[in-house]
């Protein structure tokens, strides 16, 4: 019971920093992040994983956004992971739904440096659109969890930084700051809340502006 007032503590003080400064749609909005995935391990090195996203904007009261992801990664050594992914995202585009899809090429380093766990992970998507040109996009996601962990629920901290780089346009234009907490709810269920700090890059013929959204987030994942 104290591990879930725990929780919802923490959860509470992620909603106040979230909604802090929450004003207006493009700039400042408050939005809610959803993923739900699952993984079933098929060999000592290599697993299936699947998974579903929902974002909602305009202050957490519209959907905007969905994906679903379906992925093989097949770990070499206990420092290096690979993994090839599909991604079938529907996107709200001046009031409509736009469809992409998205296949990339996953991979993953991970070390250990004086008791915090460390991961590097490099993404390279090929975006096919069926309403603008295609394009390719780079993706680099840096994660440090200390070694600290609480209660039974083994809550552990986490921090993270993720650029974006595409070849379209203004070529590095998304940062996203993760702040969150892991958690163990059963032997084969796993749980993350975070805050989400994300600046998108906008150009104009006068300026270049990095309009910030402000999201609240959850994720649980099923390992069979």
């Amino acid at each position: 019971m104290r591990e879930i007032i725990f929780l919802v503590i923490i959860l509470g003080l992620f909603l106040a920093a979230a909604t802090f400064n929450a004003y207006a749609y493009d700039n400042g909005d408050f939005q809610v992040w959803n993923t739900d995935g699952q993984e079933k391990k098929i060999s000592d090195n290599a697993k299936i994983t699947a998974e579903e996203e929902f974002r909602w904007g305009d202050n957490a009261n519209q959907l905007y956004y969905y994906h679903f992801d379906v992925g093989f990664l097949y770990a070499f050594n206990p420092n290096f992971d690979l993994s090839l992914n599909y991604r079938h995202i529907y996107e709200r585009k001046k009031g409509k739904f736009r469809l992409e899809n998205e296949p990339s090429i996953n991979a993953i380093l991970k070390w250990d440096l004086w008791g915090f766990s460390l991961s590097d992970r490099s993404r390279f998507e090929y975006r096919h659109f069926d309403y603008t040109s295609d394009s390719w996009r780079y993706r680099n996601m840096f994660t440090i969890r200390p070694p600290w962990k609480f209660t039974k629920m083994n809550i552990q901290p986490y921090l993270a930084d993720e650029i974006f780089i595409s070849s379209m346009g203004a070529a590095f234009n998304n940062n996203r700051f993760y702040s969150g907490l892991g958690f163990t709810l059963t032997k084969n269920i796993r749980g993350e809340i975070y805050y989400l700090l994300q600046h998108t890059r906008t150009v104009n013929k006068n300026s270049t502006n990095w309009p910030f959204v402000n999201v609240l987030g959850a994720k649980i994942k099923i390992a069979f």
